[in-house]
């Protein structure tokens, strides 16, 4: 923390808490020089000349002269290495054990003293000095990782590595968690350091609060993941290349990673972009499955006042003519510096105000934060004092930073029964009737302007029984207390799906809940970084995530609300947010037109519900993320893989929305087929570019021609729409119907739409054959000379 940091802090949060903070910086770096071990003289180590080979089940041990490299190919395809011993377990990424070896693969000599393993998928070849190259069945090369480079202490302890990689000369690179920049990450370095924002964020910003090491390549050759799995500081430098015109001599791209420790054990899944993330799920496990009220409008409540003012926002909304279905509650509804208390003063009867939203279709869910603070007389204070749940520092004294609640102290969610312990405090939240979470500063952080971290890095942590320090808890903080949440609720609410949303997480994070994305979205850049950061996240695996639209800080035009709007009305997590005052930033304060135009995008995110709860389930049983690139289905296409303006939701629809001010009309870029204009329904062929009209009442979203997707119907049911396919052609579409909560495996419905003579037949797919739909059948995009039926 600089003097400018000071300022800021103070300014921001206040004199009393912008000192508080400057003392636990001071404390944080007196902590870290003298828990942490100097940094000494370091010698450097490659791995040298393969000197003896194990085969094993699935691969092998390949043993070289000053390390040693285990490879394996699993059931399911991805493969595995890690040098100097390192396993796939334990790892805080993967969910339960790890997936078995393949038996049908097997490690074999290669050319000039190398070995590989050969698989269905993929082929995995080593050389004589270490170098690891993946490959397609056809011998085509996916990435080839140079052999690594480690420094070591002279005296011992941690060592530093660097593994450089090499992929195809027209790869272009996309993941690494959730990233302002982006979707397509340029060339830069960029950091694995969860991060609180504490500003809004824009295009050019980071890291935030999501970052991991798993990077998703797309090449003419084909798509694969890699995932290093070290929770370690590092950077990534990115490099895309550059192709030699036909002369043959291609610059390939370029990763180099660089970890302040950790194992380097890395996994890589191969194939198109939806078996990617099938692979991926199956390591780090499948999606939670939201309750279908979570994937309505959601509205946060960050006012001072109480019970009347929530009761406000709920009128207001309804009264309006605004759909609404959950609001969140901020720190404003805690008693002061104490969490999980509620302040009697302002809300005297929560579980009465819960009730009463609860029969009007809206939820309560509150924030929760990590910092505990230093309430002599709070009960949860001095339970896990007793408990000894807290941090500790590298002398035994029990760290202290700083949150909302003044000093606090942090519990330590990487040892099981501190997460069991802190899981049922959520007990007192459900008994006041909130139905979710939303955890924040869960980085952890300061609760300042500028997101200042909380812990030192020398602070220790149980990390599960194997005993670290921060360095390596820290981005795997935020995971471990969304499980702890996760796995609370589950205990305490069997019948119901947990609702937990984290600002800050890592790989794996997608098994306890989805993510938001804090200060990101504000202003005109914010809403591209917005769109990168969501469509990032779904491609490492985390498919529910969304930003705060609207908020207190930065420009407040209507227009920009708009645009802001009606993005947030087609991505995963629709949460809107205004000022501490009324009137600030709600869209009817804007005046009759532009409440209108925030009307409609509303009511269409009600109307797509049950499409919405499809993907949700779809994403639980496959990986995929609902809201996907345009080269999602086909990443061959350069074009697509090079438009970050525009995505897909789901297999249905293409969503174009506007993100630069004063625009009416825009370009879209479509793939191949059919592609109805939602709103004129114009029938367009691609590939094809087209410049549509984009005025202020909506965005321009298009349906692919024979898609079949769940909707809400003018009376509240579920009915099908079907866009009507090209002559000659058919189509079809998947519909999972949900009793909106509970443990239940729908089953998937499919229908088949197609042409009989000049008609349109909508069918349901099933073992006993064809049959008809189960619900009534819109079909749209026909002529005026076409029936249907």
């Amino acid at each position: 923390m600089d003097g400018r940091d000071l300022v800021r802090s103070v300014t921001s949060v206040g004199s009393a808490q912008g000192l508080r903070t400057v003392r636990a910086a001071w404390r944080r770096r007196r902590a870290d020089a003298g828990g942490l071990p100097p940094r000494g003289p370091v010698r450097a180590r490659v791995p040298g000349i393969v000197r003896e080979v194990e085969p094993g089940l699935g691969g092998g041990l390949i043993r070289f002269g000053r390390s040693e490299l285990r490879i394996f190919v699993a059931v399911h395809g991805a493969v595995f290495w890690g040098w100097d011993g390192a396993a796939p377990e334990p790892s805080y990424a993967l969910a339960g054990r790890c997936p078995d070896p393949d038996p049908r693969a097997a490690l074999e000599p290669d050319k000039d003293g190398g070995w590989r393993v050969v698989a269905e998928r993929v082929t995995v070849v080593v050389s004589r000095h270490g170098a690891v190259e993946v490959l397609t069945p056809g011998g085509v090369t996916l990435r080839r990782d140079l052999p690594p480079l480690w420094w070591e202490p002279v005296g011992g302890g941690t060592a530093r590595w660097k593994q450089r990689s090499e992929v195809p000369a027209d790869a272009r690179f996309f993941g690494l968690g959730g990233r302002a920049s982006g979707p397509r990450l340029r060339d830069g370095t960029y950091r694995l350091w969860n991060t609180g924002p504490g500003r809004a964020s824009g295009a050019g910003d980071g890291p935030l609060s999501v970052t991991m090491p798993a990077q998703m390549v797309v090449a003419d050759a084909g798509t694969h993941l890699v995932f290093h799995d070290s929770a370690w500081d590092g950077t990534v430098t990115l490099r895309e290349g550059e192709e030699g015109a036909g002369s043959g001599h291609d610059r390939p791209g370029t990763s180099e990673l660089r970890m302040e420790g950790g194992p380097l054990r890395c996994w890589v899944t191969v194939g198109t972009p939806a078996r990617v993330l099938l692979a991926w799920a199956s390591l780090t496990g499948a999606p939670a499955l939201p309750p279908a009220w979570a994937l309505g409008h959601h509205h946060v409540w960050s006012g001072g006042g109480g019970e009347d003012e929530v009761r406000r926002i709920v009128e207001d909304h309804l009264g309006h003519g605004l759909p609404l279905d959950a609001v969140h509650l901020g720190p404003g509804h805690f008693e002061s510096r104490r969490v999980f208390t509620v302040d009697r003063e302002r809300f005297p009867k929560l579980p009465v105000l819960a009730d009463d939203v609860r029969r009007q279709g809206i939820r309560l869910v509150s924030v929760v934060a990590p910092a505990v603070g230093e309430v002599p007389t709070d009960a949860v204070h001095d339970d896990g004092t007793g408990r000894d749940a807290f941090v500790r520092g590298a002398s035994g004294e029990v760290v202290r930073g700083v949150s909302w609640t003044g000093d606090a102290v942090f519990p330590d969610f990487t040892h099981a029964r501190v997460r069991e312990w802190w899981g049922a405090l959520y007990a007192e939240r459900l008994a006041q009737g909130f139905a979710g979470f939303w955890h924040t500063l869960d980085e952890p952080t300061s609760f300042t302007a500028f997101g200042e971290p909380t812990l030192p890095r020398s602070a220790r942590h149980a990390l599960d029984g194997r005993g670290g320090d921060h360095r390596e808890a820290h981005n795997v903080y935020g995971l471990c207390m969304a499980r702890a949440a996760y796995e609370g609720l589950r205990k305490q609410a069997p019948q119901d799906r947990p609702f937990v949303i984290s600002r800050s997480g890592w790989a794996g994070m997608q098994r306890y809940g989805g993510a938001w994305s804090g200060g990101v979205g504000r202003g005109w850049s914010g809403l591209r970084a917005t769109l990168a950061l969501v469509l990032g996240l779904g491609l490492c695996g985390v498919p529910y995530s969304g930003p705060d639209v609207g908020g207190s800080d930065g420009e407040r035009s209507p227009e920009l609300y708009l645009r802001g709007l009606q993005l947030g009305a087609y991505l995963p997590l629709f949460r809107t947010r205004t000022g501490p005052r009324a009137g600030d930033g709600e869209p009817w304060a804007f005046g009759a037109e532009v409440l209108g135009h925030a009307r409609a995008a509303l009511v269409e995110r009600r109307r797509l519900l049950p499409y919405f709860m499809t993907l949700a389930h779809l994403a639980r049983r496959t990986g995929a993320p609902y809201v996907r690139p345009l080269w999602w289905a086909a990443p061959e296409e350069r074009s697509l893989r090079d438009c970050e303006d525009t995505f897909l939701l789901g297999d249905c629809l293409l969503v174009a929305p506007v993100l630069d001010p004063g625009a009416d009309r825009r370009a879209v870029e479509l793939p191949r087929g059919r592609w109805y204009d939602t709103a004129t329904e114009r029938a367009y062929e691609g590939p094809a570019q087209v410049v549509v009209d984009a005025p202020l009442g909506r965005i321009p979203v298009f349906a692919r021609g024979g898609a079949v997707l769940p909707v809400l119907g003018d009376d509240g049911g579920t009915e099908l729409e079907a866009w009507a396919p090209a002559r000659g052609r058919t189509g079809g579409g998947l519909v999972v119907p949900d009793a909106g909560d509970g443990w239940g495996e729908p089953e998937i419905e499919r229908y088949a739409v197609r042409w009989s003579g000049p008609r349109i037949v909508v069918e349901r797919d099933g073992e006993g054959g064809v049959g008809a739909p189960a619900c009534p059948v819109r079909v749209r995009g026909l002529g005026p000379a076409e029936d249907q039926m």
